[in-house]
């Protein structure tokens, strides 16, 4: 395996989830439309959040154990799936599909991890 194909394993699911963080956590702005009080806006901000965060901390508990990546995306396409079904078939696939293909980068990255960690000055 190539040093570029190494690096790429490496950093391709990392870069994406957090891309994939900050796409999710655009969705949190709606809550800032309407009428209602600031602190009102500012507690549905937060629990709007709430997706972003557990991804965020999955993501750094997975830059060192690259098995939890793929078991925090796994899960996070699950639960998208199981509690927003209702949704347009479009969210589901970039909501509930992409997920799928991190978690499956994270797995791939487990796999070859050994042959990865040749090349990265990681332990």
């Amino acid at each position: 395996m190539k040093i570029m194909n190494k690096k790429l394993l490496f950093w391709t699911p990392r870069v994406i989830s957090i891309l994939f963080i900050l796409f999710i956590s655009l969705f949190a702005f709606d809550v800032f439309e309407g009428s209602d009080p600031w602190w009102m806006k500012a507690i549905g901000f937060l629990i709007h959040l709430l997706p972003s965060f557990a991804l965020l901390i999955g993501l750094a508990i997975a830059w060192r154990w690259e098995w939890f990546g793929a078991v925090a995306y796994f899960g996070f396409s699950v639960w998208y799936l199981i509690f927003f079904n209702d949704q347009h078939w479009s969210a589901l696939v970039l909501l509930g599909g992409l997920p799928i293909l991190i978690g499956a980068l994270w797995l791939v990255g487990w796999i070859k991890r050994d042959v990865i960690r040749e090349v990265l000055p990681i332990k």
